[in-house]
């Protein structure tokens, strides 16, 4: 995947002057040692130069990780630890920083050899809090040198995306369309994020991707798309224009994304896309998104941003879809509730136009967008990529901002069943343990918008605690609730 961070971890032992300064030393190798036999060394980096115990060691270890690369940090309470110290390190780097603490090894080491970094993670926590200093703080924080070097292996997709974001531009292409003020995108939460936004008339566009007619890339694009759609090539009329376009977009990002490392994008598809362009966009959406570079529609920029995310968790292709319809009851009881354990409530369709990487699709074909060709001429709605998405697990989220400018976040987890679905466009049957509730208690409560992003796999872990770590509180942080845990606004009466 391209447009997405590879992170090095720097770790950091520290010691309490009071402890013996050993313990930290040989817990830091036992780690590095751990970490290095089951994950190999490619991400971390030993800083070699002190144990800190004071501010000027802190300094120094600083001084070291930086120089070394790291754009992420693990602190390391090989023993109690200096909570001072410790938490000035956190503040000054300038990346995502995280915190565990060694366990004790032997029950006959409890004289010379107790650590008490179980005592130390308390105050850590106490002083990060005191200072303003956002950490990440594992489940369970304290562990041998196999548990916390999983733990560290935890964090990885974490960083990438804290990394990313702190780089991130989000180019937009003209106002939301008509009647989608749920997709508002209150910039000041991107600022505070540290991502930044440009935004761009669709006139812009229109006449960049104007000055690449003729452009000489373009048969190897065509050629490329050829390869990609094969027997699904149903409208090899259009991927001149397609190929075009996707040009357009490319160059646009090397032009514009200045001092930043990552884009996203967030299109323009409707109303007057088609007829002035002669095409839809879907497909070329689903080509970069597949590369790493998200491209949301509907000028979604909260979509792309969460789609990013989700990109640097998963280094995957990720998706944006509507979360549409019901599945009608004759599919559920035919091919659903005789081989899965769902409610028909638990189930739902999850559609877009044509924007999903035909790498997640069972099969696909190029078509006209139907919903668009009920009110244009169908010659002018070409470009869509359909096809059923893929079974397997996913996870559904995305993080928002409010109308009044506060961060709200959702994840659930569940898979795309193999089960088809009969319709048009790119989509799935998607289940989700305790979805109708889900649906009435974060999503409508929450007053999310309709488009939510989707990765495939099980990631909500890491999801859940970058939420945290972007500040979102945990009361703006909703997930699918099991049975029995009852939501704030859930009428508790049968």
């Amino acid at each position: 995947m391209i447009n997405i961070p590879s992170v090095k971890v720097g770790i950091v032992a520290v010691s309490r002057d009071c402890f013996p300064e050993s313990l930290s030393v040989n817990r830091r190798k036992a780690l590095i040692k751990a970490y290095e036999d089951k994950y190999g060394a490619a991400d971390i980096y030993e800083c070699p130069i002190c144990i800190v115990e004071s501010e000027i060691h802190m300094v120094q270890a600083l001084e070291d990780v930086k120089k070394a690369g790291c754009d992420a940090l693990v602190v390391y309470l090989g023993n109690f630890g200096p909570e001072i110290s410790e938490t000035l390190l956190a503040k000054h780097f300038d990346g995502p920083v995280m915190f565990v603490a060694a366990a004790e090894e032997s029950g006959d080491s409890l004289i010379q050899g107790r650590g008490d970094a179980y005592c130390g993670m308390l105050n850590a926590s106490y002083n990060l809090k005191l200072r303003n200093v956002r950490a990440y703080i594992p489940e369970y924080p304290v562990g041998t040198a196999e548990e916390c070097a999983d733990m560290i292996y935890e964090f990885l997709p974490i960083a990438r995306a804290i990394v990313g974001l702190s780089s991130l531009k989000i180019i937009s292409f003209g106002p939301r369309p008509l009647n989608f003020l749920a997709c508002n995108a209150p910039i000041k939460q991107l600022y505070n994020l540290g991502v930044e936004i440009e935004e761009n008339s669709e006139l812009d566009l229109f006449e960049a991707f104007n000055k690449h007619e003729g452009d000489l890339r373009i048969p190897d694009v065509v050629k490329d798309m050829e390869e990609e759609l094969g027997e699904g090539n149903q409208k090899p009329q259009i991927l001149s224009k397609l190929a075009q376009y996707e040009l357009t977009l490319l160059d646009w990002i090397e032009e514009h994304k200045g001092y930043r490392k990552y884009v996203a994008i967030a299109g323009k598809c409707w109303p007057a896309f088609q007829t002035q362009f002669g095409f839809v966009p879907c497909y070329v959406n689903s080509r970069l998104t597949g590369r790493g570079i998200p491209v949301s529609c509907e000028v979604d920029i909260y979509g792309a941003l969460s789609e990013f995310i989700g990109t640097c968790v998963s280094q995957d292709a990720v998706t944006l879809l509507d979360i549409n319809n019901t599945v009608p009851a004759d599919i559920y009881k035919e091919e659903i509730a005789p081989k899965y354990d769902y409610t028909h409530k638990d189930t739902f369709m999850g559609f877009h136009c044509g924007n999903t990487c035909s790498k997640k699709l069972s099969s696909c074909s190029m078509k006209y967008q139907l919903i668009m060709a009920r009110s244009l001429p169908e010659e002018v709605t070409q470009g869509t990529l359909e096809g059923d998405i893929l079974p397997g697990d996913i996870t559904f989220f995305r993080l928002q901002s409010t109308a009044d400018c506060k961060l709200r976040a959702y994840v659930a987890q569940g898979e795309v069943l193999p089960v088809a679905t009969r319709s048009f466009g790119a989509i799935g049957i998607f289940a989700i343990p305790e979805m109708g509730r889900f649906y009435r208690h974060v999503l409508i409560e929450g007053n999310y918008p309709h488009h939510g992003a989707v990765a495939f796999g099980h990631f909500g872990r890491a999801l859940f605690e970058i939420f945290k770590y972007l500040g979102v509180e945990p009361d703006e942080l909703g997930f699918n609730q099991p049975k029995g845990m009852r939501y704030k606004t859930e009428n508790p009466f049968e």
